[in-house]
This record gives C-alpha cells, structure tokens and sequence, in this order.
C-alpha cells in the first residue's frame, strides 16, 4: 500500500514552489488563487523571500501547505494515495490532498490557525525543546514532575521526542533530561509552545473556524496526529483537528500503524525530506521517496 505523507513547519526553504509555479499551468491557477485568498502576494515571499522572510508564522504555514497541495495536485492519476498523514500542520495539507477539505477551505483554515498560533505565543509565552537519545517514558515521567507547564509534544521518532511549555519549565526540563542521560537536549528556535496547553486560545479560536467548514469524507484513511489513528468519518476527523493544537503528534506511532496496516511505501509530498529521514528512523527497510512531477 502507497503512503502519503506531508511535512510540518521547518521544512520551508527559499525559492520553495518556484518550480511548479514555472512547470505547470494548473500549479500556476492555483498559486495565484492563494495570493487571492490571503490578501497578499505569498508566492513573491516563497519564490524570492529571504529565509526570515518566510520563517513568520503567517507565511510558513501557507507557504508549506501551497507547495504540498498543489504538487499532489499537479501529480494528476500518479496521487493514488492509500492512506495519508501530515505532520502538525501537514495534517491539512493530507486532509486537502485525501479529499476532506477543499483547496480553498484548506488554505483559509491554514492561515486563520497560523493567526490564532501567532496570537497564543504573545498571550503566554513558550519554547520548546528536542530531547535526544532518551526512552518516552522517562520523558514523560520528567515532564509530570515538573511545577511548571511542560508537556511531549512531538514524538518524532524513536530517541527524539520534542517537548513544549513555558520558558522557565523547558530550561528546568533540559537539566533533568540531560541528568537522566539524554544525549542532547537543544532548545529550539520558535516563538511559542505548540502543542500544549498553552495553546488553549489558538484551539478555542481554530474550533470556531473548523466547526464552520465542510468537510467530505476522505479517499482514504487519515491517520490522525492526536492519536496516530486512521480515521474517515467526517465528525471524528474534525474533532481530532481540533484537539490537535494542544495535544501532542504521535508521528513515530502514525508510521508504526501505518507500516502495521500494510504501508509498503512512504512519499513525502512537499518541501524537504525530514519525515522520509523519520520513517527510516521506524523501519530502515521500508521505501521512501519524495513527490516529484514528471
């Protein structure tokens, strides 16, 4: 069975999308009906756009969407996908590609969780940090006995778990975890805790806007981030979306069902190879390639 899978922030890169955009005419419609719905020119900040340029919240997430949407739509009868996933925000873009969403439903509820993000960093503060080279379960156990707020938020794979809370529990946290026996715990350069409860506020303003789209029933199953479970029932499917800016994403366990229920394949459809390095961190055998048009 082909998987499809479709990276998270981090993965942008300038001059992401240039290619499709030259390429193919349907790439082309489709790009310049994004500048429309964002009100702004976000193919001028992907294509010529300094690496700060796009690392702001309300471009990178519309720009790794764009670029992973429209390559699976421009791959035409080639995108046969047999069950999708996306990491965090790549979740929409396999909601979009699997069918669940509409390309401009998809977009606009991109950006307004991109805003809602934005807005939850400066009402409380946050960081987070890559733990390397320690069991989740230690992890785990650290973070619960901490005071402060401070909660796993991205099982990547095995031996890398990201954590996420306020500033002052993610430095307590780094100590505890390097005491434990973590070979690194590196601090990563982002603007606020995704991922925890700290983004109680994004979630509340994300429900309205989720809560007032139409979602179809996929192509196929979606294996959701909050619980690394497929899913195709529309009303499960947004739940899930919603619970998903505070919860963590289970992405070492997305692979492990997915290769479970008969994954023969992986094919990451967007900017850079990080999930295809994180597959075979699960399971060296497995086959791994990026999308790419012909």
């Amino acid at each position: 069975m082909k998987a499809y899978i479709f990276p998270g922030q981090g993965a942008q890169f300038s001059g992401m999308g240039k290619d499709l955009y030259e390429q193919s005419e349907q790439a082309r419609e489709l790009f310049e009906q994004a500048n429309g719905i964002l009100g702004f020119r976000i193919t001028d900040v992907m294509f010529d756009g300094t690496e700060e340029d796009l690392k702001q919240t309300n471009v990178t997430q519309p720009a790794i969407f764009l670029h992973s949407v429209i390559l699976a739509k421009v791959l035409g009868d080639d995108f046969k996908p047999e069950m999708v996933a996306g990491h965090s925000l790549g979740e929409f873009s396999a909601l979009v590609a699997s069918g669940a969403l509409s390309f401009e439903d998809g977009l606009r509820l991109v950006a307004a969780r991109a805003n809602a993000m934005q807005k939850a960093c400066e009402i409380q503060p946050g960081t987070m940090a890559a733990i390397l080279a320690l069991d989740d379960f230690t992890v785990e156990d650290i973070c619960q006995r901490l005071t402060d707020v401070v909660v796993p938020a991205n099982y990547n794979c095995p031996g890398q778990l990201v954590i996420s809370g306020t500033v002052a529990g993610i430095d307590a946290a780094c100590i505890k975890m390097t005491e434990a026996g973590a070979k690194r715990a590196l601090k990563l350069n982002v603007g606020g805790a995704f991922h925890s409860p700290l983004m109680e506020a994004a979630r509340v303003e994300l429900e309205a806007a989720i809560v007032n789209t139409e979602f179809n029933q996929p192509v196929c199953p979606v294996y959701q981030n909050i619980d690394a479970k497929p899913y195709t029932d529309v009303e499960h499917i947004k739940h899930n979306l919603i619970a998903q800016l505070t919860g963590p994403v289970r992405w070492t366990q997305t692979v492990e069902h997915m290769l479970q229920d008969g994954a023969t394949s992986f094919t990451e459809v967007g900017p850079g190879k990080v999930l295809q390095g994180l597959v075979k961190k699960v399971s060296r055998e497995v086959e791994t390639a990026s999308a790419i048009i012909q």
